[in-house]
């Protein structure tokens, strides 16, 4: 740039460095940074690359607060500029190395560095400080209720949130008040599967680093995962229930021996805490009177239809539970129209019959929590069932749906699912307690990618809890249940809403085979249990 090219008034750095030599542009970039670029290049660097270079890197707003770099910047500036530059801070910029503030200033006004001014800010009275593992004012108001009833002579409860309303991370401020109240401690997570265990260390983690005190340790006892429960004396043990149960078969006190360090013990999907294995778990760790019991779930029952045995989970608890509540207005609504969670369209397909029933098959059905399995297997493979699952999920893909959650009736069934989409040229997947650790993240990374194309995954029997995929707008249903805890568990896979990073909408389409029983709407599912409790 030569001077007749020059701006009229001021000189922008990007302006300046096309004025500048490459000598004089790899000083102000620092010989540290120039010499690993000509390494780079092989001495082979152009004059514009460097430019370019230059322009990224050179901070001319530091380099005139240093004197040295700034004297030699002025004498960098093409002369008609200096002359400009002399006229505005009212001297010649060569008679002295003394600079106040308000003349380099001046300077930065030259080469346009407004931004850059180190003025400062009024400071107000008020400000807002933004928490990094914040609540909303309903999980707030469960804790508050919550607290106390742990800390009664009894100190047991159960927590009733509906799936996807933050369960996990309102029960985590409640874990971070224990351990930093009751120091040393150890806090004790019970669940069964390996997505809900996961789901709660990570979230441990996160709430830990933002509101923990000092430095605990991070136990998980589940699948091949092992410690030794003598080494275990202060933070968070996650323990799978399967795990938990076989362990009393090579050390049958492991319970008693680490109850006396326990404040507090979580049982997730707390439904399942009454079956007699599991009991025994929970009283056991809870046996001293310093250690509280809380249980969560999202339906705080076993069954829809057995009061007895719902009555034995709420004895279990005390009848201790909190809810969200919300004046006048029921709580899923409430979540729905401020976007917790996602609007749910609820649709049954209906088929023919795929399956013959009898009597003695509706007998054991009777006798059941659920479906036995070999009446599953019967119905998985009937052609009339099978074509009614595809043209559900045909129909979802047409609608738009790109995230695709399919709970099958076995794992013949999810095959065959996915068998016929693979040949119709729809991404899928099958997940099932038998596919490997590898395959199956590689198939859940899959499904949680922002690809545009349609995704499907099937599943038996794995992801009813802990499987989190906020992209998830669809669900079919075309497992047969009795069990409104279960219903309730696939429903939720498609429930996050706006707030929690899923959609505003999603559809859950439950095949229905009317030979057997089963569900089409949980709109009321909510209030199930309330005369229990």
């Amino acid at each position: 740039m030569n001077e007749k090219t020059l701006p009229i008034r001021g000189l922008t750095v990007n302006q300046f460095i096309d004025t500048l030599s490459d000598n004089n542009i790899k000083y102000l970039i620092g010989s540290d940074i120039t010499s690993v670029l000509d390494a780079i290049f092989s001495w082979k660097m152009t004059k514009n690359e460097l430019k370019k270079v230059a322009k990224k890197l050179i901070d001319m707003n530091s380099l005139l607060a240093n004197s040295d770099f700034r004297k030699n910047i002025l004498s960098l500036i093409p002369n008609i500029k200096q002359k400009e530059l002399e006229k505005r801070v009212g001297r010649n910029i060569d008679t002295s190395d003394s600079w106040s503030e308000s003349e380099v200033n001046t300077v930065r006004d030259f080469f346009g560095i407004y931004e850059e001014r180190l003025i400062p800010s009024p400071i107000s009275a008020i400000t807002e400080v933004v928490p990094n593992f914040a609540l909303f004012e309903y999980q707030r108001q469960a804790i508050r209720k919550l607290l106390p009833l742990l800390s009664e002579d009894r100190k047991r409860a159960i927590l009733h949130m509906p799936t996807g309303s933050g369960k996990t991370r309102t029960a985590m401020h409640i874990v971070v008040e224990f351990l930093k109240s009751n120091e040393p401690s150890v806090i004790v997570w019970l669940a069964s599967g390996k997505e809900l265990l996961e789901q709660a260390s990570s979230t441990f983690q996160k709430a830990w680093k933002h509101m923990g005190n000092r430095n605990v340790q991070l136990g998980a006892l589940w699948g091949n995962k092992n410690i030794n429960i003598d080494e275990f004396s202060d933070g968070f043990l996650l323990i799978g229930l399967s795990k938990g149960w076989q362990l009393f078969n090579s050390d049958s006190e492991w319970t008693i021996k680490l109850a006396p360090r326990v404040s507090l013990v979580i049982f997730d999907e707390a439904h399942q805490s009454i079956a007699k294995t599991y009991r025994r778990i929970a009283n056991e760790l809870t046996f001293y009177p310093q250690a509280s019991l809380l249980g969560l779930t999202a339906t705080p029952g076993r069954t829809w239809s057995d009061i007895d045995r719902d009555g034995e989970l709420s004895k279990f608890y005390f009848r201790n539970k909190v809810q969200l509540a919300v004046e006048n207005e029921n709580p899923i609504e409430f979540l729905i129209n401020n976007e917790f969670i996602a609007k749910p369209e609820f649709r049954t397909m209906l088929t023919e019959p795929g399956t013959i029933i009898s009597q003695k098959d509706k007998a054991e059905i009777s006798d059941n929590l659920d479906i036995p399995n070999e009446i599953l297997e019967d119905l998985s493979i009937s052609e009339q069932y099978m074509t009614a699952v595809i043209r559900s999920i045909d129909n979802l893909i047409q609608k738009g749906h790109l995230r695709i959650l399919v709970f099958s009736a076995s794992i013949k069934h999810a095959k065959i699912i996915a068998g016929i989409l693979s040949a119709k040229d729809v991404e899928c997947a099958v997940i099932t307690g038998n596919t490997s650790v590898r395959l199956r993240e590689q198939a859940v990374r899959n499904f949680k990618s922002d690809t545009h194309e349609p995704n499907i995954l099937i599943n038996f029997g794995v992801f009813t809890t802990g499987f989190d995929s906020p992209n998830t707008s669809a669900v079919v249903i075309a497992r047969p249940t009795k069990s409104l805890v279960l219903y309730s568990q696939m429903v939720g896979r498609a429930l996050r809403g706006p707030k929690a990073g899923g959609t505003s909408e999603c559809e859950i389409v439950t095949v229905v085979d009317p030979s057997l029983p089963g569900f089409g709407n949980i709109a009321e599912a909510f209030h199930n249990w309330e005369d229990i409790w």
